[in-house]
């Protein structure tokens, strides 16, 4: 066994939103052939039959306006075209075009970062390890695949339904507390897609600024789960922009979040030594990738709505391997490893490798997942330095008088349902439907947080 699974203490993730590989790392082809990105003779046709080739033209926001679609039938366009039937991987710029109706702005949906625009994560990818074939778990919005990463399954939905608990299998903090392990999800105003979970176990939730001073202290869990920013408000520690990379939020804002991730477990060198760090994304959030998504193993469950099987995955995504123990330059995903593909049942099926061992309660999907383990190859801990100055950039203004995505409506509407079940001196008494506002729902759900997790509440972001 590497002596670098040896000295593994702790497994982070970070998952991040909506962007797709060739999106993000794409151009980074060009400095490693190994890495499977576009040469920009890439296309899609638009809506007049024209080609639309891939460029490294993406903005860092306004671009992306309004969202691309990302739900299950949107997906199906993107892969299949419009009508289906042609080469996949040729729908994008049409099923962009259906959001605006305009020919010259669908065309933007193929457009990529050039390395050096989103330094934080191409260094990263370039010094520890890029995965070439990361997909999502299927091709849907970010609530079932984010289920992918917390249970190994979604339990048969593709939809945005937010509901998991008392499903057939725990999730990786239940199976974690239940071996006398820890683990930990860390959020700065909300947990996406887990607040359920918060009111009958607030014990595995805690603060980003809690997540930092673990770090400093050395006393972080051996699992943790991190929770980005998911949108524009003011706080009582002042303004503050959304870092989770949703179009179209920041993307810098981004960065520099990754870029505090990575550092506050750089910082403590035993920490650093005994980490590793795993920077992932839901899904491509409707954006062009041109790998065509394979086939998985089927899981036991099927969606009653559309009759999917769960026997293909999602659009590809990017994912980043960190750890000192990991060759610089690693590249999974070629043909000298067969195309090792993974998606995100894979996080719950290296954790519980890790950790626990043997543990037969678990979906077919993330049983037959690969793990990660194995990718710290190295003899010895690398003593090179590769660090990031944070705070520094100027990000510009948060809007948090942006309209309400899709994503935080259906926030907003879950921490609703949940507040219900809390006694009647306890709720907030907001009414949800005059919410229109990405300020308005973080103040909202902050609220509620406050109620579920009353200590984490008191600690300072």
């Amino acid at each position: 066994m590497p002596t670098g699974i040896d000295q593994l203490k702790h497994i982070v993730v970070l998952m991040m939103e909506n962007r797709s590989f060739d999106h993000m790392l794409g151009y980074l082809k060009a400095q490693d052939p190994r890495i499977d990105g576009v040469t920009g003779a890439e296309t899609n046709p638009d809506t007049t039959g024209a080609p639309a080739p891939v460029k490294p033209l993406a903005q860092y926001q306004s671009q992306l306006q309004p969202d691309p679609g990302h739900h299950f039938e949107d997906v199906k366009i993107q892969l299949y075209g419009d009508p289906p039937g042609g080469p996949t991987m040729q729908g994008f710029v049409k099923a962009y075009f259906q959001k605006r109706q305009d020919v010259n702005h669908s065309r933007e949906i193929m457009y990529c970062f050039a390395p050096e625009k989103v330094p934080v994560l191409t260094t990263l990818a370039r010094k520890y390890c890029v995965f070439n074939r990361w997909f999502s778990s299927l091709p849907g919005p970010t609530i079932p695949n984010r289920a992918f990463a917390h249970f190994g399954t979604s339990f048969g939905k593709v939809d945005m339904d937010l509901f998991y608990l008392g499903e057939k299998y725990p999730t990786i903090y239940q199976r974690m507390l239940n071996e006398n392990r820890t683990a930990k999800i860390y959020y700065y105003d909300q947990t996406l897609g887990m607040a359920f979970i918060l009111q009958n176990q607030p014990q595995i939730f805690g603060t980003f600024s809690q997540f930092q001073a673990d770090c400093q202290s050395g006393n972080l869990p051996d699992y943790s789960f991190i929770e980005p920013n998911y949108a524009d408000h003011t706080g009582d520690n002042g303004a503050m922009l959304a870092s989770d990379q949703h179009p179209d939020h920041n993307i810098l804002a981004g960065e520099e979040f990754i870029a505090s991730v990575y550092m506050s477990i750089l910082n403590n060198e035993e920490l650093w030594k005994g980490t590793m760090l795993l920077i992932v994304y839901d899904e491509h959030g409707g954006i062009y990738d041109h790998v065509e998504p394979p086939a998985c193993t089927p899981d036991e469950f099927q969606d009653a709505a559309t009759g999917f099987k769960f026997d293909r995955l999602g659009i590809r995504v990017p994912a980043v391997l960190v750890s000192p123990w990991i060759p610089e330059g690693t590249v999974i995903g070629t043909a000298d490893d067969n195309f090792r593909k993974f998606d995100h049942a894979s996080i719950p099926a290296t954790v519980t490798r890790q950790f626990i061992g043997d543990f037969a309660d678990r979906s077919p999907r993330e049983l037959s997942a690969d793990t990660f383990l194995d990718i710290l190859s190295l003899p010895v801990v690398r003593d090179d330095y590769t660090g990031f100055e944070t705070g520094k950039q100027a990000l510009g203004a948060p809007q948090p008088q942006r309209q309400l995505s899709s994503l935080l409506q259906n926030e907003v509407e879950t921490y609703s349902k949940i507040e219900r079940h809390l006694p009647a001196d306890q709720r907030t008494n907001i009414d949800v439907s005059k919410i229109q506002t990405e300020g308005d729902a973080s103040a909202y759900i902050q609220q509620v947080m406050a109620k579920l997790n009353p200590q984490a509440a008191q600690t300072a972001r």
